[in-house]
């Protein structure tokens, strides 16, 4: 393919030819370069008097001719060979330059950024000198030769640029740049020697610091913008890396930026992302999660700057989901919910559509059927939507049943991970599953619960549910696939507001799950305030708690700990609620 990439502005019709018969050389597969293939490049740019660029495979083929500089001319990440970690590209970069001065930052950064074989530097006189003793006509001054080195040798730098979260330092893409060479002594250099070792060495580091395969290795990054404050970014941050973990993944890095709004192509500005790239090459990263929802195109832009898969959080999420259901409702929820989310990113995904290699946004009913037609993806959708409708109204004639037997119901909501499932089985000795994980258990589950009631403390039989995590801006595709578990919520005679107090976004987790308790169709019953696991709550917290929420109960599930004060709380809850109905 005889193409040229860059600035061709202004080029002669007999320059571009030049420029494209630099696709019928070849070098020798052992050579990084020839003297006569240097000399043509820079007789070229001395006449177009810009940087030209040769990009060539180890076959010696010249694949690809830009004008500018490597950063100007360098190949998408998504039109590079497959290479991971422990690989080059098996490509090399012939570039000019037209000032006398070794390989600036930015070149080197587009070396490590396609992970090149080697870059070669040629400085060029301008006008071209002759040899001493006549001969011909040069254009090159000198000549350096760069490349990668591996990642022992690499040294730790503090970048203010990149804030982490829990780490403080961060790994420099290292490289080894040659003195000032001749042409002669440039030919003479073994590009199979220099490649092999290289990637001996690459090797021995990947294997030395592989992990889990079944992990993915994840770069997070969090935008700042004007409509939250740093407390509620960090927290933000915090929380996506607890998804991302317990979604399986490994969280290596974070980087933020601040900006006053979102850019509508990447997110990020253009030099953030080429950090994201560079960073994510020089860890290893496979997977690159973004701290809010992208649309389809900002997912594929991304993806084309980057090289490897970019999910936001609600994929991260619907991830977890697929992962947790259990119950054949719950599955069918999911499903739903992942087919919606995906159906707009299914166009234009490239090689980083295929599902099938596992991991984060991988997982569920998706893994075989995303690459099939968007019809009948929307066929599918149909289908299940029926389904839900119809477990919709399954659930609604057993709601009416245990009406018509007037036994009061109880529903358990509260911020993921607050410990719903652990006092629901402190309360009934239910075996619901339990994990300091978000979104440990999805399905619902009902149990009865014997209670004091009435000033003779007869016992009374209520039925108590624990429902499904809520979540700061849960996505809407999940609000609507398992509406059919939310309708617990509305349809129950009152609920138990469960909090986290040692988690330090108590406050904000409150007014998250009252906003969402705001947007159901029907209006939820009385709510009890619970505050759960007091024994890891200071005593600051602790007394802000009592002053702000006088009427709320303080427990802790796990310890077992004012379990008899909520019961009876509990049962004036019931008799509240039941007279008001």
């Amino acid at each position: 393919m005889e193409t040229i990439f860059g600035n061709l502005q202004g080029l002669k019709s007999s320059q571009l030819k030049q420029l494209q018969r630099l696709y019928h050389q070849r070098i020798p597969g052992d050579r990084i370069t020839t003297p006569d293939f240097s000399q043509r490049l820079a007789a070229i740019s001395t006449e177009v008097n810009q940087p030209v660029c040769a990009y060539i495979n180890r076959r010696g083929q010249v694949i690809r001719v830009g004008v500018g500089t490597p950063r100007q001319t360098q190949i998408p990440p998504m039109e590079l060979p497959r290479y991971g970690a422990e690989r080059l590209s098996g490509i090399r970069c012939i570039a000019t330059h037209l000032k006398p001065e070794p390989p600036n930052e930015s070149a080197l950064t587009a070396m490590a950024l396609q992970r090149l074989d080697a870059l070669v530097v040629l400085n060029i006189t301008g006008t071209g000198f002759t040899r001493r003793g006549g001969g011909a006509t040069g254009y090159v001054k000198e000549a350096y030769l760069a490349h990668l080195t591996p990642q022992d040798s690499r040294t730790l730098i503090t970048s203010p640029a990149v804030p982490k979260v829990g780490e403080s330092q961060i790994q420099s893409p290292s490289w080894n740049i040659s003195p000032p060479l001749d042409l002669d002594d440039l030919a003479d250099q073994d590009l199979v020697d220099l490649v092999e070792n290289l990637e001996a060495e690459f090797q021995r580091e990947f294997i030395a610091q592989e992990v889990d395969a079944d992990h993915d290795r994840v770069l997070v990054v969090g935008v700042m913008t004007s409509e939250m404050t740093p407390l509620q970014f960090q927290d933000n941050l915090l929380e996506l890396a607890r998804l991302v973990d317990t979604a399986g993944g490994d969280v290596l890095q974070t980087i933020q930026q601040k900006r006053s709004r979102i850019h509508p192509q990447t997110v990020v500005g253009e030099g953030k992302v080429q950090e994201i790239a560079l960073t994510a090459q020089t860890l290893g990263v496979n997977l690159v999660v973004f701290d809010r929802d992208l649309s389809p195109s900002q997912v594929r832009n991304l993806e084309m700057q980057i090289g490897i898969r970019v999910v936001d959080r609600t994929e991260v999420i619907l991830d977890i989901f697929a992962q947790r259901a259990q119950s054949r409702a719950g599955k069918l929820q999911v499903e739903l919910a992942q087919l919606e989310y995906m159906q707009p990113r299914l166009a234009g995904r490239g090689r980083t559509m295929s599902r099938l290699g596992g991991g984060i946004g991988t997982r569920g009913p998706g893994e075989t059927k995303l690459e099939t037609e968007r019809r009948a993806i929307g066929q599918r959708i149909s289908r299940l939507q029926k389904e839900v409708t119809q477990l919709q109204a399954h659930r609604s004639r057993l709601r009416q049943r245990r009406q018509h037997r007037e036994v009061p119901s109880v529903a358990l909501v509260g911020y993921t991970n607050a410990g719903k499932s652990t006092l629901l089985n402190a309360l009934t000795n239910a075996e619901v599953y339990t994990a300091d994980q978000l979104f440990a258990t999805l399905d619902p589950t009902t149990r009865r619960l014997v209670i004091p009631y009435g000033e003779t403390n007869e016992h009374q039989e209520i039925l108590i549910t624990d429902t499904v995590g809520f979540i700061h801006e849960l996505p809407a595709s999940l609000m609507d696939a398992f509406r059919a578990t939310l309708e617990e919520v509305t349809e129950a005679d009152a609920l138990l507001h469960l909090v986290d107090l040692s988690h330090p976004a108590w406050l904000r987790h409150i007014r998250s799950v009252r906003e969402i308790l705001a947007q159901m169709p029907i209006t939820p019953g009385p709510a009890l305030v619970i505050f759960n696991k007091i024994d890891e709550a200071d005593s600051e917290t602790l007394a802000l708690a009592r002053e702000e929420f006088p009427l709320a109960v303080f427990i802790s599930a796990s310890q077992r700990l004012g379990l008899e004060t909520l019961r009876q709380r509990l049962a004036q809850l019931i008799e509240y609620a039941v007279d008001c109905g």
